[in-house]
């Protein structure tokens, strides 16, 4: 598999185990990384990925019913690639009993990367929101406005 197909790979699995509920499973991507975002999270490791997760991301019945839609992806590979960053969009579409099916939250992030033994990895993923929509069947505390 190409450096891009895994890095590719890393940003889905991210928000495929995020729309499963599996914090987890999210928390472990992060293990050896940061996790920030413009709206002023940041948090360092699994431990602290799977807190804020847990803290913050409402779940109905063990999900939280998103769906993280990923576009945009441009991946820059550093010399002699052992290194990458990237960039990508998220739309975040949410349907609930009591909510219509909708996007709920739009932005970017800003992913950088480093190869191991184990193959590639997170090392820091930065979230720019930019667009936010009804986000109270999302969230138990909103961010704050881009």
């Amino acid at each position: 598999m190409s450096s891009e197909s895994a890095i590719t790979r890393l940003i889905f699995a991210y928000a495929e185990r995020l729309d499963l509920g599996d914090f987890a499973g999210v928390a472990a991507l992060f293990e050896h990384a940061t996790y920030r975002s413009s709206a002023g999270g940041h948090h360092v490791g699994a431990a602290g990925v799977l807190a804020v997760l847990e803290r913050l991301v409402k779940r109905y019945e063990g999900i939280p019913r998103t769906k993280h839609v990923i576009t945009n992806v441009m991946i820059d590979l550093d010399a002699p690639e052992q290194t990458a960053s990237a960039r990508s969009y998220f739309t975040v579409y949410q349907a609930t009993p009591d909510l219509p099916l909708q996007a709920v939250i739009c932005g970017r992030y800003h992913d950088r990367f480093a190869l191991s033994d184990d193959g590639w990895r997170f090392t820091d993923r930065f979230i720019i929101v930019d667009l936010v929509g009804d986000l109270r069947a999302h969230l138990h505390a909103p961010p704050r406005q881009p």
